[in-house]
Order: C-alpha cells, then structure tokens, then sequence
C-alpha cells in the first residue's frame, strides 16, 4: 500500500505530521466551482501529510482522488438506503442462515443478486414470523450495497400510490418512476384485506414490471390463493406475470418472534441491566 493510499484511508494526523493549515480561499472557490467537496475537505491534512513525508506529486493526487471516490461512494449509498424506504435495517450482519427453513444453498443463490440482474422475481411465501421479511429486507440492503436501486412497499402503500396519481391521471407515470429501481419489493401480501386500488396497483407494477425489472414479494398465502384477496380475472392476470420469471421460495416452522417471546427472549428482564 502507498503513502497516499494511506493517507486517504484517514483524516487523522500521522505521527510527526503538523496540523494542517486552511487551504488558500482561492484553491477552495475552484474546488467548489468543481463540486469536489471530499476533495476540499480532506486536502488540509493531506497536503500537509505529502511536505511532511516528502511524497511525489503524484502521490498527493491520488491520495485526493482517491478521498474523492470513496466519499461518493459513500454518499451514493446512503443516498440508495434512503431511498429504498427499509423498514428496519435488518442485513445479513444479524441473519441466521442454519435458522431458515430456506435450504443453504437457495439462500447463498439468492445472495449472489444474479437473479435482480437477470430481471427475474422472487416470491417467498409461508407462516408469519419464518424471516419472509427479514430474508427480503437483507437482500436488498445487499442490492444497495452493491450499487443497485431498491424501492419498498406494502399493499396499501401501493393503494396510496394510486388513489393519489389517479386524479390526474398521472398513474403510469408514477410506476414508471418507482421502476427506476432495479428491485421493487412488496411486503407481506395477505395480512391484511386487499382493498380495490391496492390489487390493482399491484396488477399495475407487476405488469410494468415484467422482464423488465425484478419483484420480489412476501406472503403468507401462495400466489396461486391471490384470488382469496383480489378478484379472480385481476389474481390470475397478476400472478401469470409474477410467477413466469420467478423464483418461489417456502419458509416453513413456527413463528421466530413467537419462539424467543415465549423463551423470554423477546424483552431485556424487568430489573435486568439497562
């Protein structure tokens, strides 16, 4: 590793290095006339790092480009996380692989995200509390993670989505918009009663959608009992859409949640430490 690379994996001053002084205000303007923020805040203490050092010119330039980069990217990333509206943040970080009913080598498929890039869905269906949500929410913070655009819902943010485009007649616009992202989710179908405009709004993203994004949906129904939730002709157009790129994934046990409440798990012990 370099001396530069060094130095644009830290702000902290090395040993024996002085304080950095402000860069000159002209320099900083043209910085700012060149949208180069990262560049503008971490070049005091770079430039001061490269006279202590005795480092190439071209040292300092890719220490400062270098900071540049990765302060996009980290900025991109956050910019995606917002956007995609996760309802937790639960990632891989805190999932149980051995405690999924999905089989090992499923969920390390569905991990490689070649099925998002290849613009097939992923319908993952079964009892509440088996990690339908957690295993969807996971792989779309990994989507993020790696550059890819994710958008989140529910049914009734679907119906929302409708009632308020429908008045000026802007609806196909606006699923235009949400199919911005590369991976479109749909959380926990079947909890609740469908009202009209969330079946159809479903119907509406599901066929903009086909084979030209990726959808991927949690239900504790089968697609093939949508009829139980949303007329017939609307359930059977849907899920022919959904089902034919898709991949259909079965948790099966009892209730996670359900398990560590009545194993007193759920809650720190009243008294316990804070």
């Amino acid at each position: 590793m370099s001396r530069a690379s060094t130095a644009a994996e830290t702000s902290v001053p090395a040993a024996g290095v002085p304080a950095a002084p402000p860069m000159p205000e002209d320099v900083q303007a043209l910085l700012r006339r060149l949208r180069l923020p990262h560049v503008r805040r971490h070049a005091p203490q770079v430039v001061a790092t490269a006279k202590a050092q005795r480092w190439e010119p071209v040292e300092v330039l890719r220490a400062l480009l270098a900071e540049e980069v990765a302060g996009r990217e980290r900025s991109a990333l956050a910019t995606r996380r917002s956007a995609a509206g996760f309802p937790t943040g639960k990632t891989f970080a805190a999932w149980q692989a051995e405690a999924s009913s999905v089989p090992a080598p499923t969920q390390q498929a569905l991990r490689t995200l070649e099925w998002v890039r290849r613009r097939e869905n992923l319908v993952v269906c079964g009892p509440s509390g088996t990690g339908k949500t957690f295993l969807l929410e996971a792989l779309g913070q990994q989507a993020v993670e790696e550059g890819l655009r994710v958008a989140w819902f529910t049914l009734e943010d679907l119906g929302v989505l409708l009632r308020r485009h429908r008045a000026d007649d802007t609806v196909t616009k606006a699923i235009a918009r949400v199919l911005r992202a590369d991976l479109v989710v749909v959380d926990d179908i079947g909890l609740l009663p469908v009202a009209a405009d969330a079946a159809e709004g479903l119907y509406r993203l599901v066929d903009a959608a086909y084979e030209r994004r990726s959808v991927a949906i949690s239900s504790n129904l089968h697609p093939a009992a949508f009829d139980e939730l949303m007329p017939k002709t609307l359930a059977t157009a849907t899920v022919d859409r959904l089902l034919h790129h898709a991949h259909l994934c079965q948790t099966t046990g009892k209730s996670v949640r359900l398990s560590q409440a009545l194993a007193g798990d759920g809650v720190v012990p009243l008294g316990g430490p804070r």
